[in-house]
């Protein structure tokens, strides 16, 4: 093959915003089709009641957008007359499923990063996003029916925010710092501050960062809690599994749905361990002090959550932030920055006031970046399904977040104040401090 044939046949270099597209365009279709395979094997065997095709392409579709946040707006006929209808909007977005267009988004932005130039990503976002936004549009157009209504302005916006954070995110993961990325240095622009700001930008961002801690370990220790709920009642969930009777592919189904919202689930977990507690149903109430709650949905799941507790044993359960709170203590001893305590020590001279002071305001800051950090997951892990006692789901996001902050805040100043025995912390100062007329020999 002569050097004129090899040339011709390179494949020609495709616009970023092509590449951009591509990859959003495979993201959906791969998502989608994730989400159809299980529900075409229920439709095989007869699982639901429509049989026509267009009513499970529909479904996937309806399951496709509900996955990314999208809201449904139900019409649903009343049983005991067909002229009366009843309406609601369905909106639950399920932890455990957005995983997949999110890990789709992650890939593609780190591919998309790859084969950008510094300060040429956006090109990459741009297309990625255009094609994201056209594949909500057109599956919100072309999945309503007379149940299920879609507003094709959520069904466009709410995907593509998802799947732009997604690229973003690979694509910075690829690039190693921002400054690769969007050719913006950011470290060179603090550098370029003062002392005395440098400072304080390092305490706040220690603090937000110890926030994220504490939030981390206590979902943790949720997810522990959960996981001995479930062994405890496994007998229960059984049962439930066995009164549905869905058959291989109908439980596969259900156990895959129930997977995508453990993780609200835990964060529900969360809620009751902070004392604000959450709701299953309209008027019900989970705390660890009261529960009232009425019929279930044949949840298997559900049945591990921790309802009937005595309150005795209840308690014990507060100390699940507070120990998240503690580890954030801990962190922020290890990572040092704590330059408001060394400045309060400049200002006062007596030790334990210094310390006193500056561990309340560490206690105040880390409840505050904690409860801010925690107040969008609780109210993302809620819900409602639109209709009947099911309207309200999940805590109240303020009210968990409130009680849930000022824990870990507790938690964080005896993690704190602790720590340095368990790291038997010695205070050595450096080697440029030394007087060098001071006279060893004394």
């Amino acid at each position: 093959m002569n050097a004129r044939t090899r040339r011709s046949l390179k494949p020609l270099p495709l616009p970023l915003w092509v590449q951009g597209a591509i990859e959003a365009l495979i993201a959906a279709i791969i998502s989608a089709l994730i989400i159809l395979i299980p529900l075409v094997a229920v439709w095989s065997t007869n699982g639901f009641a429509a049989t026509g095709v267009d009513f499970i392409v529909r479904l996937g579709g309806q399951a496709w957008l509900l996955i990314h946040g999208v809201p449904l707006h139900l019409t649903l006929e009343v049983p005991t007359t067909s002229a009366d209808t009843i309406t609601g909007t369905f909106w639950f977005l399920p932890w455990g499923l957005v995983l997949l267009p999110l890990l789709l988004g992650w890939r593609a932005g780190r591919r998309l990063a790859r084969a950008s130039y510094q300060d040429q990503i956006w090109q990459a976002l741009a297309g990625g996003a255009g094609a994201y936004a056209l594949f909500g549009l057109l599956t919100s157009l072309l999945m309503e029916n007379e149940t299920v209504g879609i507003n094709p302005l959520w069904g466009t916006l709410i995907p593509t925010a998802i799947m732009v954070a997604a690229l973003l995110a690979g694509a910075r993961r690829e690039a190693g710092s921002w400054g690769r990325l969007i050719g913006v240095d950011l470290a060179e622009r603090i550098s370029t501050l003062s002392q005395h700001s440098r400072w304080a930008g390092s305490y706040v961002w220690s603090v937000v960062r110890a926030g994220f801690v504490a939030l981390t370990a206590s979902f943790g220790l949720a997810a522990a809690v959960m996981s001995v709920q479930i062994a405890v009642h496994w007998a229960e969930i059984a049962q439930v599994y066995q009164e549905l009777n869905a058959g291989i592919w109908g439980g596969a189904t259900i156990t895959v749905a129930q997977l995508g919202i453990l993780p609200n689930l835990v964060m529900w977990v969360l809620a009751w361990s902070s004392g604000a507690g959450f709701s299953l149903g309209a008027g019900s109430v989970v705390t660890p002090l009261q529960t009232a709650v009425g019929p279930q949905p044949a949840v298997p799941l559900l049945t591990a959550l921790p309802v009937g507790l005595e309150p005795a044993w209840s308690w014990m359960f507060l100390l699940l932030p507070v120990i998240g709170g503690f580890v954030a203590g801990w962190w922020l001893l290890r990572e040092g920055e704590n330059h408001f305590d060394e400045w309060l020590s400049l200002k006062i001279s007596t030790r334990w006031a210094s310390l006193t002071l500056s561990t309340l305001a560490l206690g105040l800051f880390v409840a505050a970046a904690t409860a801010v950090l925690s107040v969008i997951p609780f109210w993302l892990s809620g819900g409602t399904l639109g209709v009947g006692r099911l309207t309200e789901l999940g805590p109240t996001a303020w009210l968990a977040a409130l009680m849930f902050g000022g824990f870990a805040g507790l938690g964080a100043m005896f993690g704190y104040l602790i720590a340095p025995a368990w790291e038997r912390y010695r205070y050595v100062a450096p080697d440029e401090w030394e007087d060098p007329d001071d006279d060893d020999s004394l």
